[in-house]
């Protein structure tokens, strides 16, 4: 019955945000309420359980997000994200300019929300494409799949951080963890994919976008760009480091585990990027304050939905359907990572949202954490690889990228849904493939 319930409740978030067209917080918060009462908890402990698992859920990400969202308001609005684009180009030349893209992508990427991403280096695929006269998604695919691994495997991307701390896992292991499964992942599903895409030879759509390309004075140094985007992988990477080398009294692991940690790594980050993409660079402060206020804005929404799958989190523990998941999997043979890749892909699929997706699966499969001891950081890639599946025509990011290429519903479906399973289902084999090492 327990289970019949959750199911419902998943359900009635398809009928409201498929049918109705309802936000997907109002969605999450509302699902919460009616699964709550329905597994027979009092209706004020139903509130409280909610804002127990909005405020336990934001209270751990807030920072890392309002943090992260700076930092990439400051690399795009300082023109940093340009002159990583640029240099990278320059240097790999026209016969390697797709592994340019990449990394460009994947440094852009790890601050920013996909769409923010998309939109920011959009121009720049279609200056390469001109210059170099290449296929349109020669170049724009290995970029889009770059930004899409980075939101589905890569702290401290705001997707896989809010899983991590559902989950409570190592965010540094999760990152290393992550590189290794995004580096063949990103290859195949960009480089190698977009090789079978020559067919779809199109023009950009004109007049669809009229970016603000800055001139070489106005734009930091390469080296101060990619500096500055790096500094949270740096410290975290660095964090993970001593953890697995040093012995938890050393002074040196306690001082890299502080500066490591996501929110610590991210306020570094926005302090230096101030110094040297703001006020180094001639700009008033006043300037660089609007530029990060006007950030937070972007990610108001984003924050909400977040706290809405905390809230959804928190009702199916607090009302004992999580110890009723965790004993129906004892004695069943399917993997816990293979559980959580499989329902953030049914939500994904049903959805579209693959931030929904994979907060409302974390809730569901989290008991599974304790009770097979799992690794966590393997279950935050795995529920994020399966929020990536198959993206289609609930999904936003389909629409923008359809657009943006000016391709048909069917040439979309063929490329960029294609490419976002790719990046799903090598996501899931890798974890596999580690999980039975670690």
């Amino acid at each position: 019955m327990p289970l019949l319930i959750v199911a419902i409740g998943v359900a009635l978030l398809l009928f409201l945000m498929i049918g109705l067209k309802v936000n997907g917080f109002i969605s999450l918060i509302v699902v919460s309420l009616v699964v709550g009462i329905a597994e027979g908890m009092p209706a004020l402990k139903v509130i409280q359980s909610v804002q127990n698992g909005v405020g336990g859920t934001l209270g751990g990400l807030a920072l890392i997000l309002g943090f992260g969202a700076m930092l990439g308001k400051l690399i795009a609005d300082t023109g940093a994200a340009q002159r990583i684009a640029s240099t990278l180009i320059h240097k790999f030349g026209k016969k390697n300019i797709q592994w340019a893209v990449v990394i460009t992508g994947i440094i852009v990427g790890l601050a920013m929300f996909y769409e923010v991403g998309f939109v920011l280096l959009i121009p720049l695929v279609f200056t390469i494409a001109a210059s170099t006269e290449l296929p349109l998604l020669y170049i724009g695919v290995p970029m889009a799949a770059a930004l899409s691994v980075t939101h589905g495997f890569l702290p401290p991307h705001p997707g896989p951080t809010a899983i991590a701390a559902i989950y409570n896992a190592n965010i540094s292991m999760t990152l290393i963890y992550g590189f290794i499964i995004a580096i063949p992942t990103v290859i195949v599903a960009g480089p190698v994919f977009s090789k079978f895409l020559k067919r779809f030879e199109k023009e950009p759509p004109k007049g669809l976008f009229n970016p603000k390309l800055f001139k070489e004075e106005e734009m930091p140094s390469f080296a101060v760009s990619v500096f500055t985007a790096i500094v949270p992988v740096i410290l975290m990477a660095l964090a993970a480091v001593c953890e697995m080398t040093l012995p938890k009294t050393s002074s040196i692991r306690s001082l890299f585990e502080f500066l490591g940690n996501p929110a610590m790594a991210m306020l570094i980050s926005v302090v230096i990027g101030i110094f040297t993409l703001g006020v180094s660079r001639g700009h008033e402060t006043t300037k660089v304050m609007d530029i990060l206020a006007e950030s937070i804005s972007g990610i108001a929404m984003i924050l909400l939905i977040i706290a809405g799958g905390g809230a959804f989190k928190q009702v199916l523990i607090d009302s004992g359907v999580g110890k009723y998941i965790a004993s129906a999997m004892t004695g069943t043979h399917m993997s816990p990572l293979v559980l959580a890749w499989v329902v953030a892909a049914i939500l994904r699929l049903s959805l579209g949202s693959a931030t929904v997706a994979a907060m409302t699966t974390s809730g569901i499969v989290l008991p599974l954490i304790a009770t097979t001891h799992v690794n966590p950081a393997l279950m935050v890639i795995a529920t994020g690889a399966g929020s990536l599946i198959f993206s289609h025509v609930n999904d936003p990011g389909f629409w923008i990228f359809k657009g943006y290429f000016n391709l048909s519903i069917g040439e979309t479906l063929a490329s960029w849904s294609v490419m976002e399973t790719i990046i799903s289902v090598m996501g899931l084999v890798g974890v596999l493939v580690i999980n039975i090492f670690v």
